[in-house]
């Protein structure tokens, strides 16, 4: 599919001689090209969290570090990060809501159809009875925008309704999303704020094929994310059954997006609502390697890749079952292995290293948002996150696109490095996908880590911007989250040998210097991070 394949020392000493051999590390692409298919075979079961695959991908990748002389990065001086995720399944039959007006008469709301509900709570049980109702708006509090729904109104033991996403314009980063639009987002800040559940407002009217499929969705088992808001609920309700608590959709939908709404209690009205759910555990793990930082080794630098993918799926079309994953992401767990490899190989650095494998990225970044909840290392004064997942498979690039650019300083280290080697670093180019929002750098972001994750590289050297962009496309519309997501020998993987170069010389300028990278002035993150400007002083 690209324009040729360099293996080996053949494609590192070009990027060698390209940077002048300043550095020492020698990323090979023939082992990296081993490697993905050795973790990507169909003995490895496409690598789904909790079975026989998980085993052998950890297994084989302790024995990597063992064999290179790594410590153990893991709790208590041991590989591996034990991450329970809680699967929840509504009791049939046990969503009960209903509200009451301000005159006392109680209204019936018919889960499914008025109202959709999930318990939240730890235990599987929400039970609220006569909590007031607040709207919020969008329920963004954005300091760093000048963007406040809340204002002073207390939501303590509230229901806080919400709308979905967030405003529109320039002001919310025009066509890339920010975090606030996140139905995670809002439920933290209600919970911050002391509120118990959290329900969304449809635009659809309850005939719509909108609500009615979505309406469907909450019977159905999900995975609680870790550090997710305890509330005791969320839920969503349509336009009509809005109206009739007293919320014009249209009008809030004018009023909400120009930055001077504050959010209000509905005068007189509660709701009740009771949900019932069992709850069943899976267990999976993270696995860390770590070397330790000579003067500073309290400070930390991540690089971080997930080691899962989606298993086997008997009920895919055709004679092949197994999700091998070779792209994704046997290929940036064997990148942070080769990074690791590298900087073991350089002058002891500073500060500490850590290499972290996390599980069920797939689920929905399970394994990072566990690591986050309850990180192993401080992340007050873990200097970055440095993600790599799915290496890009194409010949030299002029373009280091990342994601979530304008986000931090990062960006600005990486753009000097690229500058050496005249290349340039871009944004991803894609803001109808999410994908700030997609890997396991995010979730160290929302905890005010300052992360990275670079991409794909579509400015070709051979055959420009316009080759490159379609190649990609055709590449990750075949294989993307399918089964032909096999290891193939055609690989081209230098433009793999670059970004790693690229990003050995990040790890080691952080390393090795003294500088904590930050976010900048319109990043949704900065606030999350000052918090802790103490523990780094």
């Amino acid at each position: 599919m690209f324009a040729r394949l360099i293996c080996g020392v053949t494609a590192s000493a070009l990027v060698l001689a390209a940077a002048g051999g300043a550095s020492a590390q020698n990323f090979s692409a023939r082992r990296l090209s081993d490697e993905i298919r050795t973790i990507s075979a169909d003995d490895f079961q496409g690598r789904y969290p909790g079975t026989e695959g998980e085993k052998k991908t950890l297994d084989w990748l302790q024995a990597q570090y063992e064999a290179m002389g790594l410590e153990p990065g893991g709790p208590n001086g041991q590989w591996l990060q034990v991450v329970d995720l809680k699967r929840y399944t509504p009791v049939a039959d046990s969503a009960k809501a209903s509200w009451t007006d301000a005159e006392g008469q109680v209204h019936i709301l018919t889960p499914g159809t008025d109202i959709t509900l999930r318990a939240v709570t730890n235990d599987g049980q929400a039970a609220i009875d006569g909590a007031g109702l607040v709207f919020a708006g969008y329920g963004i509090h954005a300091p760093e925008r000048g963007w406040d729904d809340y204002g002073d109104l207390d939501v303590t033991g509230k229901i806080v309704i919400v709308m979905g996403g967030e405003p529109d314009g320039d002001l919310f980063n025009g066509p890339y999303a920010t975090t606030y639009r996140s139905g995670e987002y809002k439920a933290d800040e209600a919970k911050r704020r002391g509120a118990v559940g959290v329900i969304t407002l449809s635009r659809a009217k309850a005939t719509d094929p909108a609500w009615t499929r979505s309406a469907q969705a909450p019977g159905r088992t999900r995975t609680l994310t870790p550090g997710a808001a305890d509330l005791e609920f969320s839920g969503a309700i349509n336009a009509d059954t809005a109206a009739a608590l007293g919320l014009d959709v249209a009008a809030l939908g004018e009023r909400i997006g120009t930055g001077d709404f504050r959010a209000f209690d509905l005068p007189g009205v509660t709701m009740s609502v009771q949900a019932s759910e069992t709850i069943e555990t899976l267990r999976t793990h993270n696995l860390l390697a770590r070397i330790t930082g000579t003067t500073r080794p309290n400070e930390t630098i991540i690089y971080s890749a997930h080691w899962d993918h989606v298993g086997v799926n008997e009920r895919a079309p055709g004679r092949d079952k197994i999700f091998n994953g070779a792209w994704d992401n046997a290929s940036g767990t064997v990148g942070v292995v080769e990074m690791a490899r590298q900087l073991k190989a350089a002058p002891a650095p500073e500060r500490s290293f850590v290499f972290a494998h996390m599980a069920a990225e797939e689920m929905g970044l399970l394994g990072a948002y566990a690591y986050v909840a309850d990180p192993v290392y401080p992340l007050e004064t873990t200097v970055a996150d440095i993600n790599i997942d799915m290496l890009p498979l194409s010949g030299p690039t002029r373009d280091v696109p990342i994601f979530g650019k304008g986000q931090n300083s990062l960006e600005d280290d990486l753009q000097a490095l690229a500058e050496k080697e005249g290349r340039y670093v871009s944004d991803d180019g894609q803001p109808e996908q999410g994908f700030y929002y997609r890997s396991d750098h995010f979730p160290f972001a929302r905890a005010g880590v300052p992360a990275l994750m670079p991409w794909h590289g579509v400015d070709w050297v051979e055959g420009g911007r316009e080759a490159g962009l379609a190649a990609w496309k055709a590449k990750f519309g075949a294989d993307y989250h399918r089964a032909s997501d096999e290891w193939s020998a055609d690989w081209d993987l230098t433009s793999a040998v670059e970004n790693l170069t690229l990003l050995y010389r990040l790890g080691l300028d952080l390393a090795n210097g003294d500088e904590w990278p930050t976010w900048k002035p319109t990043s949704e993150f900065g606030q999350v991070r000052a918090a802790s400007d103490a523990a780094r002083r």
